[in-house]
């Protein structure tokens, strides 16, 4: 009897293990499909010909974009595990700026081989392990590939911006925006000392009109949306010009809370006016005394930042008045003019006034007017970039793209190492782990043989976004980088095989090195979640 009881109950515990396992198993399954789903979505979009998404959001926005990044944090994720795969192209996006399609396509197909890895029996934590040493091996196999970079050769770095704006809406304006983006970038560094670009000292600003080859890099400072004010007859350009950056409100006082003033007669109704002139040409009498002859007025919410009065009697005294500054931009200026923003008319100074050799109102088509600082003294430091073109949508993508060719030339700041791209890269590293792979024993050699062959989806998309034949170019290149051309790489444009060096072709180590280590990350983490546990 005892015996029987024993067996029931080792019976029952051995049902409530494999339930458990089921479990687990599903759960690990369905975190696979979600995450490969999203992975999917984006793939299309890999490449210079990849296709780009159009996006509408719940007012009605209209988004075009290819970028792997943009496309993620606009859809909405549900699924916690498929959300890691949109913090990892946000992470990329951050890290390296370019790759952000590639990171989430790399992670899918990792993701891929570790189902075919779990269904034949080999533990998550030992593909896990697998996967970290592939991805040590893998680091090491791009570091040789890597060509060093000088930051002097100009020619060099615009490649690689070309090629990471390629596969953009504004793809056949690159022969404008990347010298832009390097020019930009290059101005703002010490070539020989830093290691990081701020790129906050870029100012980055859109006007809607002309088309993009009309965007230019300007010395600088530019206002897009901000009017020169041409009350009463004030003037529009100014030569030698002393700037003040003001913070406070050119305009009579009012109280904090709601008022009413209550006049009986019409004395004290002239007294009131007569009060307010007196007030606002005495404020007018302090900045004029500084020698100021433009300012710059920040928005306030609390009451009009500037009235009328007070234009008249700046427009008499030659002033020039650009009104409404944002706050975020108050840094970005008063580092450009060396300007000190003035929060209070009794410490206007003549010291705390910025300078440049001119500021003008440019006519940027019909209507639209933009206002143009130039000659700054605080060139090398910071420096704007206008941006036309003849749509918002254009104009938007292409200052996604312009970010993503700035983040580009970072990176090479950051590590100063080049590769070939046309997915020579990936195909080297899928070729020489899986050699690498006869080389260990254990379940690490089957790991290692997987994730090199999951890297092949990345020149077999590139084929098949192009149209081409995925099977006979994958083969065709795998069988190239066998015999030992290790640049050999896909170029899209002529539909052939060419060493992507002599193409100029190439991007820089981080963003591969950095796509590969996020992926690879990214599906470990997934990979040891065995279920998911809500709580209240």
């Amino acid at each position: 009897m005892e015996g029987g009881a024993k067996a029931l109950a080792f019976q029952q515990r051995d049902i409530g293990g494999k339930m458990d396992s089921e479990k687990t198993k599903d759960i690990r399954s369905t975190n696979i499909i979600a995450a490969r789903a999203v992975s999917d979505v984006v793939r299309t979009s890999l490449g210079p010909r990849g296709m780009d998404k159009m996006i509408q959001d719940s007012k009605g926005h209209v988004l075009i974009t290819n970028d792997g990044a943009t496309i993620l944090k606009q859809m909405e994720v549900i699924h916690p595990t498929a959300r890691m795969l949109v913090e990892i192209s946000k992470a990329q996006d951050i890290e390296a700026g370019d790759g952000t399609t590639s990171v989430v396509v790399i992670a899918g197909a990792l993701l891929r081989a570790c189902q075919d890895l779990i269904e034949k029996g080999i533990h998550p934590s030992s593909i896990s392990e697998g996967f970290a040493v592939a991805l040590n091996k893998a680091v090491e196999i791009i570091e040789s590939m890597g060509q060093p970079v000088d930051l002097n050769n100009r020619q060099q770095l615009i490649e690689n911006a070309i090629t990471s704006l390629s596969s953009k809406v504004v793809s056949q304006h690159s022969d404008l925006l990347a010298p832009m983006a390097v020019d930009a970038v290059l101005r703002i560094i010490d070539k020989e000392n830093d290691t990081n670009v701020d790129l906050r000292d870029i100012n980055v600003s859109k006007k809607l009109g002309g088309t993009v080859d009309d965007s230019e890099l300007i010395d600088g400072l530019v206002f897009v949306d901000k009017k020169v004010s041409h009350f009463a007859g004030g003037p529009s350009k100014i030569t030698n010009a002393k700037i003040g950056l003001i913070q406070f409100c050119l305009s009579a006082p009012k109280t904090d809370m709601e008022n009413n003033v209550v006049v009986h007669d019409y004395t004290a109704m002239d007294r009131i006016l007569k009060e307010e002139r007196k007030y606002i040409l005495d404020l007018v009498k302090k900045v004029c005394q500084t020698g100021c002859n433009v300012i710059l007025i920040q928005k306030s919410i609390l009451r009009d930042a500037v009235n009328e009065l007070a234009l008249h009697f700046l427009a008499k005294k030659n002033v020039m008045v650009i009104k409404d500054i944002d706050r975020d931009q108050i840094d970005f200026i008063s580092k450009t003019l060396l300007a000190t923003p003035v929060a209070h008319i009794d410490h206007f100074t003549a010291d705390k006034l910025g300078t440049a050799g001119l500021v003008e109102e440019v006519n940027a088509g019909g209507e639209r007017k933009i206002v143009k600082i130039t000659g700054c003294p605080n060139q090398g430091k910071t420096v704007s970039i206008l941006l036309r073109g003849s749509n918002q949508l254009v104009l938007d993508e292409a200052e996604r793209s312009l970010h993503d060719a700035l983040c580009v030339v970072r990176a090479l700041v950051k590590k100063r190492s080049l590769v070939p791209g046309g997915a020579a890269v990936e195909m080297e590293v899928a070729q020489k782990l899986q050699a690498h792979s006869r080389e260990i024993y254990g379940s690490d050699s089957y790991c290692v043989r997987l994730y090199g062959e999951a890297l092949e989806l990345i020149p077999y998309t590139l084929a098949e976004n192009a149209g081409m034949d995925p099977i006979n170019f994958v083969t065709e290149l795998r069988n190239r980088h066998i015999a030992g051309e290790r640049y050999a790489g896909l170029n899209v444009k002529k539909n052939t095989i060419l060493n992507m060096l002599e193409e100029n072709v190439v991007q820089p180590s981080l963003v591969s090195i950095s796509a590969l280590t996020l992926a690879t990350e990214c599906v470990r983490m997934i990979l040891k979640i065995d279920d998911i546990v809500l709580s209240r």
